[in-house]
């Protein structure tokens, strides 16, 4: 990298002691900023040459300091030499704890990263949700695995990641890993979060990330269509966990609230809205944004079937909900019984309820967004993307409208007036 390198060596008269000499100092400019070292060595201001930068005459004294001055700036150019070898920044700073042997203190990745982690755990349910810790703790493991393989080693300083570190890491991941593309661009978000909390704390001058290009592929989300949550919702199952866990499942169907928001759900999220009917109003934890939604008959039916749940009442819950996990799974039992072809997970649900509950019926895709705790409309718009039946149903009703209007017939040549 081009840059600009100047030193000048002066006597410091400021500095000068009873005898009337004065020390002898270095100036280090690189780009357009300056650091100064003092030479360890004293002259008559006198006898100083401003313009060669060195002492007059041709004195022993003279020919002895002159020789010491040409060494110390060898060793300025060594010292930068060595900088660039070993891929650390060249800066004033750097140069001249490399010229007076002050070592740097190393940061290392893997304690900063485990740090990190430390502290989203103790903010766990505050601040962050379970799956997020969990995410950012493979990560971790992901980047030690990485290191061992690609480098040989167990850590590595943060100042030798560079873009090759970053690129390669991505390969890794696509390929050691076996990661799919939105994955490993997740595992390398909570990794360029480490990199950042570096560079704001000035442990790193660049950021590796730069020219680095990464792109999300948009997903096409599952949800359930009319006949299959029919299918669930009427299904009389002889086993009683499975009934349990079906009502919950199409509770989040008509709400759109996920897991752990149904998890948090008391009778005090119930509450009067606006319009005098009954509203559940909470705080999504993942995004910590609100989320007011309207109650649906089905929502109503299914909260007043467990008001006497002895779970709900021992610990305050609004409805009985199991672990995720387990949620999960009897749901794969669940769509196996009903003939569902789809991967039945808690959270299609919440799909379900943007796309056939709400925006197939016509809800306006803003009121939707602020049921879900979207921050963003664009997060929304994945879910309208898919509904192919809304736009059918669009375009029905603009078929009807133009056969009222007088459209000629274009390929004759004839002007079409709407």
């Amino acid at each position: 990298m081009n840059r600009s390198f100047n030193l000048l060596f002066f006597v410091k008269r400021s500095k000068a002691i009873a005898n009337g000499t004065a020390p002898i100092y270095l100036r280090i400019t690189i780009d357009g900023k300056q650091t100064e070292i003092a030479v360890k060595r004293y002259i008559l201001p006198e006898k100083w040459n401003s313009s060669n930068q060195n002492v007059s005459g041709n004195s022993e004294e003279a020919r002895t300091l002159n020789t010491y001055l040409k060494t110390f700036e060898n060793q300025v150019y060594e010292a930068e030499h060595f900088l660039i070898k070993d891929k650390e920044a060249v800066n004033t700073e750097s140069l001249k704890r490399k010229i007076l042997g002050v070592e740097e203190k190393i940061y290392m990745l893997v304690p900063i990263f485990e740090e990190h982690n430390q502290k989203m755990e103790a903010l766990l349910g505050d601040e962050y949700a379970t799956g997020t810790l969990e995410r950012y703790r493979t990560s971790l493991r992901h980047t030690i695995e990485f290191l061992k393989l690609k480098y040989k080693v167990s850590d590595i300083d943060i100042k030798k990641i560079d873009h090759t570190f970053i690129v390669d890491f991505d390969f890794f991941l696509r390929t050691t890993r076996k990661c799919n593309n939105n994955s490993t661009i997740k595992y390398l978000r909570n990794f360029g979060k480490i990199i950042h909390i570096c560079i704001a704390n000035g442990w790193m001058s660049k950021n590796p990330f730069v020219n680095f290009k990464c792109k999300v592929k948009e997903v096409v989300r599952a949800f359930l269509d009319e006949k299959e949550i029919e299918a669930v919702a009427n299904k009389d199952f002889k086993i009683e966990r499975l009934n349990l866990v079906r009502d919950i499942f199409i509770f989040s169907c008509f709400t759109g609230l996920a897991y752990i928001d149904v998890k948090q759900l008391t009778k005090a999220n119930i509450v009067i809205g606006i319009d005098g009917e009954r509203w559940i109003c909470t705080h999504r934890q993942k995004t910590d944004t609100p989320s007011n939604i309207p109650l649906l008959p089905m929502a109503e039916k299914i909260i007043s079937k467990y008001l006497d749940n002895p779970q709900c009442l021992n610990k305050g819950q609004l409805l009985p909900i199991l672990s995720n996990q387990r949620m999960n799974s009897y749901l794969k039992e669940i769509g196996d019984v009903c003939g569902i072809n789809k991967e039945l997970t808690f959270h299609i649900a919440r799909h379900t309820f943007a796309t056939t509950v709400t925006l197939t019926n016509g809800v306006p895709i803003e009121s939707v967004s602020k049921m879900l705790g979207h921050k963003n409309l664009k997060t929304t718009q994945h879910y309208a993307k898919i509904v192919d039946r809304k736009v059918g149903a669009d375009m029905s009703a603009l078929k009807e409208k133009l056969k009222t209007k007088q459209i000629s017939e274009p390929l004759k040549g004839k002007v079409i007036s709407l």
